[in-house]
């Protein structure tokens, strides 16, 4: 503590407690004390406005006010010394009602002497200066990227920094005094369990969380755990320190699972090689006997044999078009034919109650394949969406062109720079459980009920497309249904796609701004911006667009937003800048643009709906087709 004596303002208007307080401070061992005194409400208000005191001690009854009046007034004008009320015997409700206030503490006057009094004070002025140092240290925090908070053992929030504002979606206002399940899910409350034991026990703890935010974004952090001894009034506390790292395990998720089905596809292919060995005799040798055996009854079960193992023979085709893809006879194919000739199949042998429709441009690329295995690839996708939907609903099958940039490419482990066509299975069924999503490749593994699947459907479109040079994409949500995305790549698209790239629709010098929590997605999106006489400027949440087009309003030409961000979603930020402006001009962008909420986005007002990835061709276009539109 500082050397330099603590000024000390009493407030009573009795001049004899006065002078019992004078005698006590002569008596203190520890703290050096200088005392002042005010015996009236309006004196101890110009008194405390002057700030020339370190401290407070102020009486309940002060006439016809009350020191917890004068509590209220001093606090609601700034005054940031700790204020200790005296108060009379038993009044509880009072004490209570002045810490709630913001008195550092109280004491009844019955009860006090000396050492008490000196206790009280020199624990007050060590709180200060505790939360002044804390305060120092926060506004460094604020700077932090990482989201950065304090809660006590009870999950209560006591400090929150603008990272986890910009995480979380929740300023530190409304963060600060709510315990964290109000502020955000966890998806594993037993691990939580688990971290606090070990917290507890050593002191700190370090593991990955997946929780979902405010607005509604799955996310996982890295999350860092500190026991803190004191923060504020608290004796414990946790200080935690959380690093988003989604993208990166999205990321580590993909390669894993392609090494993973790599590793799986060795195994199986010399397995089904061995299987062919052992399978092959057998199959001969019965189609022998059949022709030579007369005996009645052995005639009626070599049949069973055959077809057996012709069914064997055929479960090692599919795992061997798993590992490298049966090598058929490559053509050069026009996808929208096969697609028709599937319609019809399902027309007529699935239930009437599942709609089908279908949807191919004029112009879509042809691609260099084997038809009977990518009829194949449609056909499995479609019977899964079928056994998806026992009660009906939709099936779409859309066909397009694609050409993958830089842009794409970035967004997508998988994708490579150039041409595809892309075929979307879409169904409205029942969705895959998030915990099986990583295993649906794999050969054999099946949740459909013993014998209705051998597990091979999935695990054969996989083998099928890669051997075509292409890759899947999968979107699902439990209880609303999934989606397929065939990724091929195109044939004899060389000069289109010079063309296309010659041709890309630039811009005028026209100002845009583009709104998107992922920092990768804002860079690349303005390096393509600006690479075609655009300029852009960027926000990472709805927040920061909003003070931005606030500012800018008169010079932005078009909004390009994200739907889904921290702090303020999509749709909140459209709603408000159409306040601003109910003419902004506006472009919507989401990882899955789905029909609710193409058609919520276009009910809104939005002029177009982009949805991720996007190559730089199709964001150029769509801004050009808007700038024709209100030319």
């Amino acid at each position: 503590m500082d050397k330099s004596p603590i000024r000390v303002l009493l407030v009573d208007d009795d001049e004899k407690y006065y002078l019992l307080m004078r005698n006590w401070f002569s008596e203190f061992r520890v703290a050096s004390c200088e005392l002042a005194w005010v015996d009236n409400y309006e004196a101890a208000k110009e008194a405390i406005a002057h700030y020339q005191h370190d401290i407070y001690l102020i009486d309940y009854r002060l006439g016809i006010h009350s020191g917890l009046e004068l509590l209220r007034e001093v606090i609601a004008h700034g005054c940031k010394s700790p204020i200790i009320l005296l108060t009379g015997q038993g009044d509880w409700k009072i004490d209570i009602e002045a810490m709630k206030t913001g008195a550092a503490d109280y004491l009844e006057k019955s009860q006090l002497n000396a050492p008490l009094l000196e206790r009280s004070i020199r624990y007050a002025i060590e709180r200060k200066q505790t939360e002044q140092q804390i305060r120092a240290q926060a506004a460094l925090l604020d700077v932090a990227n990482d989201a950065i908070f304090v809660q006590d053992l009870d999950q209560q929030i006591l400090f929150w920094n603008k990272a986890a504002q910009l995480l979380y979606g929740w300023t530190p206002e409304a963060a600060t005094g709510r315990k964290t399940q109000e502020l955000w899910q966890e998806k594993n409350i037993s691990l939580l369990q688990k971290a606090l034991t070990q917290l507890i026990k050593n002191g700190s703890w370090k593991g990955e969380l997946y929780q979902i935010t405010k607005s509604g974004r799955e996310i996982i952090v890295e999350s860092r755990w500190t026991l803190v001894r004191e923060f504020g009034h608290k004796p414990q506390s946790i200080l935690v320190v959380n690093t988003e790292i989604t993208q990166k395990k999205q990321l580590e998720a993909q390669f894993l699972r392609a090494q993973r089905l790599e590793s799986i596809g060795t195994l199986a292919s010399g397995i089904a090689h061995d299987l062919n060995n052992v399978l092959a005799p057998i199959l001969m040798t019965a189609q022998l006997l059949e022709s030579q055996i007369q005996d009645e009854r052995s005639r009626r079960i070599l049949p069973i044999l055959i077809t057996n193992a012709k069914r064997g023979a055929n479960l090692v085709k599919q795992v061997l078009s798993f590992t490298r893809g049966l090598e058929g006879e490559r053509t050069l194919l026009q996808l929208k034919h096969l697609i028709t000739e599937i319609q019809q199949v399902i027309k007529e042998t699935f239930p009437k109650s599942i709609e089908v429709t279908t949807q191919s441009p004029q112009n879509l690329w042809t691609v260099s394949g084997d038809a009977t295995q990518l009829h194949q690839v449609l056909m499995n996708l479609c019977v899964n969406a079928r056994d998806a939907m026992p009660r009906g609903g939709e099936l779409k099958i859309i066909s397009e062109n694609l050409l993958v940039d830089e842009n794409y490419a970035r967004m997508n482990l998988d994708a490579k720079i150039g041409p595809y066509v892309v075929i979307t299975v879409t169904d409205t069924g029942t969705g895959i459980r998030p915990e099986i999503l990583d295993r649906i490749f794999e050969p054999f593994f099946t949740t459909k009920e013993l014998g209705q699947g051998t597990g091979l459907g999935l695990s054969t479109v996989l083998g099928i497309i890669k051997s075509h040079g292409g890759f899947i994409n999968v979107h699902t949500e439990e209880g609303k249904g999934s989606q397929f995305k065939i990724y091929l790549p195109a044939q004899e698209a060389k000069e289109t796609l010079e063309e296309a790239e010659l041709n890309l629709p630039s811009g005028n010098g026209e100002l845009i701004l583009v709104v998107d929590d992922e920092a990768a997605i804002r860079d690349i999106t303005k390096t393509s911006l600006e690479s075609h006489n655009y300029k852009a400027i960027t926000a990472s949440d709805g927040i920061e667009a909003i003070a931005l087009y606030a500012e800018h309003r008169h010079e932005i030409s078009l909004v390009l937003t994200d739907m889904v961000m921290p702090s303020m979603d999509g749709l909140t930020t459209i709603k408000t800048l159409q306040k601003i402006n109910p003419q902004v001009k506006i472009i919507a962008v989401s990882g899955l643009a789905t029909t609710d909420k193409v058609n919520t986005a276009h009910k809104m007002g939005v002029h177009a709906f982009l949805s991720k990835p996007y190559t730089a061709n199709q964001l150029l276009q769509t801004i050009s087709n808007i700038k024709h539109k209100n030319s």
